[in-house]
């Protein structure tokens, strides 16, 4: 299956899916900022046909990666889709 396109994003699939399959993860938290939302399906659908995870959607709002649900339980791996990386906005600490 070829990975979802969302417009103006490249998202790295490929390497969430190599990711997801190094580290065995069984159980994935998706949780988009609203805007992206619309395209959380095909991107649950393009992770499930590509490895053995079972991937669940957080539909509460997101305000970004540091607006976690630190009470979910029983998931592997939570992935944030954002509008922006937070590698573009925490200084490296180097």
């Amino acid at each position: 299956m070829l990975p979802p396109k969302v417009p103006g994003y490249n998202l790295e699939l490929e390497k969430l899916v190599q990711y997801i399959k190094r580290e065995k993860c069984k159980t994935i938290c998706l949780q988009c900022a609203d805007g992206l939302k619309p395209y959380a399906l095909p991107l649950v659908e393009y992770l499930e046909s590509e490895t053995d995870a079972k991937v669940v959607i957080w539909l509460d709002t997101n305000w970004g990666s540091c607006d976690y649900p630190a009470f979910v339980k029983g998931i592997d791996l939570l992935v944030n889709i954002g509008h922006t990386s937070p590698v573009d906005l925490m200084p490296n600490p180097e």
